[in-house]
């Protein structure tokens, strides 16, 4: 690499975008894949993407057809990522995290923990206490609900291309939960979803951006 190349590589720093309004899922899709081939290949700077998508149900590369029940008009889409069958749209804040792992470290199990610790402490600043579950990525909360009393309320799926992360967290702020009840949203059945506004706590997207961003550097710090 030449060294004005290799320079500026040393000393990027991390690029937030917030995308506006409802985004379709494979063109924004496209453009995070053609962003992180920049990273690996040109450098430029590590992204987190925030961002609402169109109401759609994708399924991660362990998604079983028996867990797509009845998807009705909403399209369905398979997709690269880690995980199982999903739904994204209106009211739910992705937040797409593009971290080159080449220099980080090359541990997916550290990249995923880390993901978490980062969902959790963002939703402790609302007062709501968000919980792991021991081989089960995401984020769950107790709600009493169901035979573990564990409802989630944070998705994660990761994809890793030679070791650059993309894809990320998905939080349900505010959606209408019933879409969830046309899969068996990341093959769970004993738990269910919830939201910031089932569990009663008013909070709107740039305030959970707000939480979003003030925490990530304690779990991701800026490489310089």
């Amino acid at each position: 690499m030449p060294a004005l190349a290799s320079q500026r590589k040393a000393t990027l720093t991390l690029d937030w975008q917030h995308f506006s309004g409802l985004q379709p899922y494979q063109p924004l899709s496209d453009k995070m894949k053609a962003y992180v081939t920049a990273i690996r290949q040109d450098g430029v700077s590590e992204a987190v993407w925030l961002l609402e998508h169109s109401s759609i149900y994708t399924g991660g590369t362990s998604a079983k057809d028996r867990d797509l029940l009845d998807p009705g008009l909403v399209p369905t889409l398979r997709v690269g990522r880690g995980g199982q069958w999903t739904w994204h749209g209106p009211g739910q804040r992705i937040a797409y995290v593009m971290l080159d792992l080449n220099r980080r470290g090359k541990d997916v199990r550290s990249l995923v923990h880390g993901l978490e610790g980062w969902v959790i402490a963002s939703l402790g600043q609302f007062g709501i206490a968000g919980l792991r579950r021991e081989g089960l990525p995401g984020i769950w909360v107790d709600t009493g609900n169901g035979a573990t009393g564990l409802d989630k309320i944070a998705a994660i799926g990761i994809r890793i291309s030679r070791w650059v992360s993309w894809h990320g967290i998905a939080i349900n702020l505010n959606p209408d939960l019933a879409a969830f009840d046309s899969i068996v949203p990341c093959g769970i059945i004993d738990g269910g979803v919830t939201s910031f506004r089932n569990l009663g706590v008013l909070a709107n997207m740039d305030d959970l951006d707000q939480a979003l961003k003030e925490q990530f550097p304690k779990f991701f710090p800026s490489l310089l």
